[in-house]
């Protein structure tokens, strides 16, 4: 398997966190969305990531779609996610959290690096400022109602993983967003995602100019 993208994207490393923990092998080509936008419109003609490439040549694009079929690959007694049931629901609504989240403060960076002055929008910049802030005020306490349990569904789940992702990908983008001190159980999470050899395999700290 191919996976296209860099791993300072939360999307990207998602996906690779996903591989690593499953064992599964792939070519990882960190292919900048800027830089490298013609060579991945061979895979995606919406030049996004990640892309994953199945051994069989087939290009898998959107995060959420790639993870489903390497729960697929790997079979329900591995997968992150059940297949059914109030636990699969329950942890596709806490990533579809996580990564709108993550999908909001990539919007607010290229706001802030795609525009100065008099173009950049202060609605938008708002808007977005708002559904970051207001969305992790969310998980904080939905984690912290959880906090006798090691991973937030009870199992390690994809859920632990986006959220993870998404946090550190909005702590390098906006620092001045995120307050450990403020949301301490979203830090306490993020940090014990981060110390898995999982997790650390794929890290990347965020380079605007790469992108």
């Amino acid at each position: 398997m191919i996976l296209i993208g860099q791993y300072d994207s939360p999307f990207v490393r998602r996906v690779a966190v996903a591989l690593q923990h499953y064992g599964l092998a792939y070519e990882h080509r960190p292919w900048s969305v800027w830089a490298d936008a013609e060579s991945i419109a061979r895979y995606n003609p919406l030049r996004r990531v990640p892309v994953l490439v199945t051994d069989g040549g087939e290009p898998l694009v959107e995060s959420a779609a790639i993870l489903d079929a390497l729960d697929d690959l790997v079979g329900p007694e591995r997968a992150l996610l059940p297949r059914s049931g109030e636990a699969r629901r329950a942890g596709l609504r806490v990533c579809a959290l996580a990564t709108g989240l993550a999908d909001k403060a990539v919007s607010l960076l290229y706001e802030h690096v795609l525009r100065t002055g008099d173009r950049r929008s202060p609605v938008w910049v708002e808007r977005c400022t708002a559904q970051i802030g207001e969305t992790l005020d969310l998980l904080e306490r939905e984690r912290a109602a959880r906090s006798g349990d090691t991973w937030w569904l009870g199992d390690f789940s994809h859920a632990d993983i986006a959220v993870a992702c998404a946090l550190r990908f909005v702590g390098e983008a906006h620092p001045a967003l995120t307050d450990a001190a403020k949301r301490p159980a979203l830090a306490a999470h993020a940090a014990r995602c981060e110390a898995l050899p999982v997790f650390a395999a794929v890290v990347q700290p965020l380079h605007v100019a790469a992108w």
